[in-house]
């Protein structure tokens, strides 16, 4: 019997993976590879909402506990995915500046956004109110991270590669039988493939379609993350990550060229200088309305779990949200009330 079988390998399957790796727990990954929102996922650690400014929900904690985890991956399977980067904010005008300087202000913001504007000069990028920057920031490249991972358990034979049959799935006294495989609990980490799900499928789990491109800009020389209504995210090579659109309607990982269109015309708001579209992708965040994750427990069978709704900020909360679905089944701590799906058992009473 293994202690869990895993279904979904983006990124809340791999950091629970990881956690029960880490507190030396046996465990089968389930993966058809149809589709992952983690791959085209933008990567971004930022703890700051640059829209509205105020602070990223459980940001410190996320990233106090994020980052070691992700260097303890790198260090043991010899690849890196983690890439330190700043990120400035454009500022359009003066007001931008006196919000930027209000919310520095702020004890929770303050840690997070720095005083000094940033006057450097960009070739092709206008920026006559200069940048703010956002500190402790950088990206995971979720496609390294996931193909790494991937190779690690392939090599340890730790993933089944085929399509979870959810008609097979047993629930016994003591434990789970999926087929031929016992396990003290099931994890469900498919992200929007959750829809398919029948224990869980009655969460309010809303796609939201997000598209990026990939541009080879040699004229671009920037070497910090740019963000306005858009961000530009510097891959080397002159390759630069351009994101992300937001669709609440198509519910497809296919491209389209009414996204490719929106990122363009911001694109050209933003920089002045000739590009090529090198790669265009797509993807269906797991997405909550109230943008809090669904971590918890199957209010009748308690070895079914869920760790889902990673929603934008995936690489961020993906480590900590194991850590904590972990520490709930194995040592009974209770969830955050913002996490836990029982706050849904309570809105129907």
């Amino acid at each position: 019997m293994i202690d869990y079988l895993i279904v979904g390998s983006g990124i809340a399957g791999i950091c629970f993976a990881e956690t029960a790796f880490q507190n030396g727990k046996s465990f089968l990954v389930v993966e058809d590879f149809s589709s992952s929102s983690s791959k085209v996922a933008g990567g971004l650690y930022n703890p700051v909402i640059l829209k509205r400014f105020s602070q990223v929900w459980q940001a410190t904690q996320q990233l106090e506990y994020g980052l070691p985890f992700y260097a303890n991956v790198e260090k043991r399977l010899n690849v890196t995915f983690d890439y330190k980067i700043p990120v400035y904010r454009k500022f359009a005008s003066i007001e931008e500046q006196n919000n930027w300087f209000q919310a520095a202000d702020k004890p929770s913001l303050s840690p997070f956004l720095s005083t000094r504007i940033i006057q450097k000069k960009y070739q092709s990028i206008s920026s006559d109110f200069g940048f703010g920057e956002v500190l402790h920031t950088g990206y995971v490249d979720t496609a390294v991270f996931i193909s790494s991972y991937g190779d690690y358990l392939q090599s340890n034979n730790l993933i089944l590669n085929e399509t979870f049959d959810y008609s097979q799935l047993e629930i016994l006294a003591d434990s789970v039988m999926y087929k031929n495989i016992e396990a003290k609990h099931v994890i469900f980490a498919e992200g929007f493939g959750l829809q398919h799900n029948p224990y869980f499928n009655q969460l309010p789990l809303d796609g939201t379609k997000g598209e990026l491109l990939i541009i080879k800009a040699p004229d671009l020389n920037l070497d910090v993350v740019l963000k306005s209504s858009i961000f530009i995210l510097p891959i080397g090579n002159d390759l630069f990550k351009v994101g992300a659109t937001y669709n609440w309607d198509d519910k497809t990982d296919t491209p389209t060229e009414e996204g490719k269109n929106e990122l363009i015309e911001n694109l050209k708001e933003l920089i002045d200088c000739d590009f090529e579209i090198v790669n265009h992708f797509a993807g269906v965040r797991p997405t909550v309305k109230d943008r809090r994750p669904l971590v918890g427990t199957h209010a009748e069978f308690g070895r079914l779990h869920i760790l889902n709704g990673l929603g934008t900020r995936g690489v961020m909360l993906g480590p900590s949200l194991a850590k904590d679905l972990f520490e709930n089944i194995e040592n009974n701590v209770p969830l955050d009330i913002q996490i836990d799906i029982k706050r849904f058992d309570k809105r129907k009473r």
